[in-house]
Order: structure tokens, then sequence, then C-alpha cells
């Protein structure tokens, strides 16, 4: 299990604990405006729009909350406008970082951004440097207690995907970036209760990282992700999976 599998299982362990801060609800509401403003209020026509009020429902956002998120984005209520932009670092050991933002200052987000690379053993790149590194693709994750194996593996094939193994207490469904919708509408239709489906930058080659960069890198990961104006942030990294549960004790 490593880089996106790796950082996907760290961030399912924290989840309670930011949802319990409400960091989870700022940055699903930053998506929701953000993916109306682009795709229009309609959840039916709106994929990105569909995938972010799952997410806030998963968080147990209240529908009032979600409701205000989206006529914010269709201008319906008064708001901010965050723009999407995408960031490139090195972290520890030389991993590949991508960090995804939705920002209502630009030079702001980045000044933080660099701030915490260099505290924690990294360093902003240049545009270009990283993102060779990785695909995008549609990742769609089910709880290994919630389907059995065999048929879940023939049901995912038959929608389209491209891939399916087994990370942690999961299932790890991989697809193209355009089928992804496709293939989770299809999982969903039969009944398959999905923990979530996104579009992931995976990795296309991994970085073994041991020993004291280990630790390096999970509190770099980790203040990256506490910083309100990143929404995702994908990685190379490959930790041993004794070295990965040692560093999080």
């Amino acid at each position: 299990m490593s880089g996106h599998s790796k950082w996907a299982s760290i961030k399912h362990k924290k989840a309670a604990a930011d949802a319990q801060r409400g960091r989870v609800f700022t940055k699903v509401i930053r998506e929701i405006s953000t993916a109306a403003r682009i795709g229009g209020g309609d959840a039916l026509s709106n994929p990105r729009l569909r995938t972010a009020i799952a997410t806030a429902k998963a968080s147990n956002m209240p529908a009032e909350n979600i409701e205000r998120a989206i006529k914010k984005g269709t201008g319906d209520l008064p708001g901010v406008t965050y723009e999407e932009a995408t960031y490139e670092a090195y972290g520890p050991g030389g991993v590949a970082i991508l960090i995804e933002t939705l920002s209502d200052n630009k030079n702001r987000t980045i000044a933080e951004l660099r701030h915490i690379t260099h505290k924690y053993a990294g360093n902003m790149a240049e545009a270009g440097s990283v993102a060779w590194m990785f695909d995008l693709k549609g990742v769609i994750r089910v709880d290994v207690s919630k389907a059995d194996e065999d048929e879940l593996l023939e049901q995912v094939l038959e929608a389209g995907a491209e891939d399916m193994e087994i990370e942690g207490d999961f299932f790890e469904i991989t697809t193209s970036a355009h089928d992804l919708e496709s293939v989770k509408e299809a999982l969903e239709a039969a009944g398959i209760d999905l923990e979530s489906a996104e579009q992931a930058q995976v990795p296309k080659t991994l970085v073994p990282v041991s020993g004291k960069e280990t630790s390096q890198l999970l509190r770099l990961m980790n203040h990256l992700e506490d910083q309100d104006d990143v929404q995702k942030i994908w990685a190379n990294f490959d930790i041993p999976d004794e070295e990965l549960d040692a560093a999080q004790e």
C-alpha cells in the first residue's frame, strides 16, 4: 500500500477529529460553492457538485449548510469567490507532492505553503516539475466488510473499471478519470455502499521513505492538509507499513 492509498488511509483515520474541529466543513463548503459556480446548482447534472454534496452528508453537515453553500456558488446569496490552483512541492526524501487549493487570496496561500514546506524539510517546486509524475484517475473505495471480493470484482470490471486491489480495510477500485462517474453509478445501482469516489492524482512511480524521513514527511503532509486553503494533497511516497504504524502512534 503506497502513495495515494496510504495517504487516503491516514486521512480516513483522522477524519473524525477533523470533523469535530469543523475543518472538514470549511473545505467541503468551499468545494460545494465552487462546483455550483462552475457547473450550476443542479446536482443531477453536475457530477462535481454531486460528489461534494455526498462528502458533506458523509461528514454530517446539516442540509441547510449545503443549500446555503450552493446558493452562494450560484450567486443567489452573497459569498466569496474561490480560485482553484495546483502547486507542486518536494518533501523529505525527494517525495513529489501535488497540492490542490481553493483560495480567495493566492498570495497568502503560496506564502503559507512555502512556510509549511520549508519548516518540515521540503520545498516548493517549479510548475511542471512534479505534475508529470502523476496520472489523473478515478478512485473508488469500498469497505471490505460491505462487499464480497469476487462479486465486487465482477461488478467493477463489467462497469468499466481498470483495476481493483485490497488496500488495508478497503477495496480500492481504479477507473479512468472519464469513467469514474459511470462506474460509481453502476456500483450504487447494484446496492454497493461506497466509502468515497473521487478523481485522484495517482503516482506513476514511488519513492521509498524510511527512518527519520518518515516522521518528517507525515508531519509535512498533515500540516499541509490542515491549511484552510488546501483541498487535496497527492504524493508518491512508499513507507513500510510497520514504520507508518509506529509514526502514527
